[in-house]
């Protein structure tokens, strides 16, 4: 998983997997969802990302070794 912030468009990128991305659907205004060819999300866009999340702080737990 990568997570991925742009100060200059202030859009948030979370990455859960490398895979080729088959559909990019919005979920409301400024979320999108993308998509792998059989329907799992492989990433979400945020825009307006500091409007709408904390993006100065990240919390990170259980990650596994």
């Amino acid at each position: 998983m990568k997570m991925s912030y742009f100060d200059d468009t202030d859009t948030l990128y979370i990455a859960f997997r490398e895979t080729d991305i088959s559909e990019t659907k919005d979920l409301d205004q400024n979320t999108l969802l993308d998509l792998d060819s059989g329907g799992q999300i492989v990433g979400i866009t945020v825009e307006h990302a500091s409007q709408r999340t904390d993006v100065s702080k990240l919390v990170l737990s259980g990650i596994a070794a």
